[in-house]
């Protein structure tokens, strides 16, 4: 298990636990082990680095650009950007590396450092364990240049506008017609929504687009609907997009009011481009957390559903590695590889609102076919979560869910990644049974490896 690095890059309270010493640390020594196998040395490495909104990101940026340039990087800054535009630019500049600095969904006092290779994807656990073992080297012997072999840093401000007008080149036509109420949750989409969309010819509202540094995902975005919701009603949209911090999930909303997360989205997008001979393989790649009822309406269309561990990244290797061109996660990053090579929530809002075009239906009508599965989720505090799987009462009180329910429903049970905790959960036909079974199970996990009161 790697110290630093999560399942999202490095993340913490800003200038708390992710401070200032470790985004230089993390500019020198991810700058180092990126860049050390450039085949022409006498070319200088280039990052790129971008930021969210919030007020942290000043801070840790420059400390991390400093890194970068202390081992002779051409750092381009490209300033308040989304996370998927910053893996776009990474490709289309041909950069060796990219850097954003953001916490996502996060709240404002956490912020995150993100790295991504010069393919455009985020890093493997290999290549970060790398970066982790100089980072606690007893000594620092990367290299120290001095005068001409100095790093250099300019302003990368244009990128924005090439960012754009990559993601408007995706849809073969203007989306007129199509009312939308959008909250950029107070982000690093925030002033690109009004540039993207008006150039769509979109009929569009904004909310939570006023970022002050203080304010991002401060109960608006992808994790908090409630006023989206609201508006979309008021307004008789027929849908509501909101983002996160980065940009790079979508939760959407429907004519009435109603959450439509990135299950259904995938859904949509997904039985659309499989009737048009667009879905490769006809299947969907999602983790395993993603509602029973995705799988079920799946495979009513004739469609398969294939799935990972939690984390985008691991999504997108299942997809690299096999062939196929959409997945996702239930939380909202959809990755589309005909289009980009990582979650976008700008990019899959813009294909609902397509699919909804061409098809003349609204989201409710397009998802009359996906039924939810009730689900419940209960976390068990344990003396020790990785002991779980040797449990033999924990696995056949496993097994006798599963029997009972069948086809008709699913058990999961997964070990928290962050404390002792045993996540249990299960779906099935009805709230009540669902109920049951999960409290069958949590009875045992506490039983045999629970904390005592």
């Amino acid at each position: 298990m790697l110290k630093y690095f999560g399942t999202d890059g490095v993340r913490g309270v800003a200038n708390a636990i992710l401070t200032p010493e470790m985004a230089f640390k993390l500019g020198r020594c991810g700058g180092y082990v990126l860049t050390k196998h450039k085949e022409n040395k006498n070319e200088r490495a280039k990052v790129l680095v971008s930021r969210d909104t919030r007020i942290s990101g000043q801070l840790l940026g420059y400390a991390l650009i400093s890194g970068l340039m202390s081992v002779g990087i051409e750092v381009l800054s490209i300033g308040v950007i989304t996370t998927p535009g910053l893996s776009y630019l990474v490709r289309a500049q041909g950069a060796d590396a990219g850097v954003q600095i953001s916490a996502s969904h996060n709240p404002v006092e956490d912020n995150g450092i993100k790295f991504f290779g010069g393919d455009g994807y985020k890093l493997s656990d290999e290549t970060e364990g790398e970066i982790e073992t100089l980072i606690d080297a007893p000594e620092d012997r990367l290299p120290r240049p001095s005068a001409k072999g100095l790093g250099t840093v300019d302003a990368f401000p244009e990128g924005t506008a090439k960012y754009l007008q990559f993601i408007e080149q995706t849809i073969p036509e203007d989306l007129d017609g199509i009312k939308v109420v959008i909250d950029g949750a107070n982000g690093a989409a925030s002033k690109l929504i009004p540039r993207l969309f008006s150039d769509l010819n979109v009929d569009f509202r904004t909310i939570a687009t006023t970022p002050d540094g203080l304010n991002i995902n401060d109960h608006v975005g992808a994790t908090h609907t409630e006023n989206l919701q609201k508006e979309v009603v008021k307004q008789h949209a027929q849908l509501g997009l909101a983002f996160d911090g980065d940009a790079d999930r979508c939760i959407a909303v429907d004519e009435n009011g109603n959450e439509v997360d990135g299950d259904h989205i995938m859904y949509i997008l997904g039985t659309y481009m499989a009737e048009h001979g667009r879905l490769k393989k006809d299947t969907i790649v999602t983790t395993v957390m993603s509602n029973f009822g995705l799988k079920k309406a799946l495979e009513a269309k004739g469609l398969k559903n294939v799935r990972t561990q939690v984390g985008d990244r691991y999504v997108s290797e299942e997809m690299l590695a096999n062939g196929y061109n959409l997945g996702g996660e239930q939380s909202g990053h959809v990755i589309m590889f005909d289009y980009h090579i990582t979650g976008d929530g700008m990019l899959t809002g813009l294909h609902l609102m397509y699919v909804m075009k061409q098809t003349g239906k609204s989201l409710s009508e397009l998802l009359k076919d996906f039924k939810d599965y009730p689900q419940r989720l209960i976390n068990v505090p344990v003396r020790n979560k990785q002991t779980w799987r040797d449990n033999q009462a924990i696995q056949d009180v496993i097994a006798s869910v599963e029997k009972d329910l069948g086809d008709n429903g699913r058990v999961l049970v997964r070990p928290s990644g962050t404390q002792e905790l045993l996540r249990v959960m299960a779906e099935g036909p009805t709230q009540t049974e669902v109920d049951q079974y999960v409290d069958r199970i949590v009875k045992v996990v506490e039983d045999e490896m629970g904390i005592a009161d």
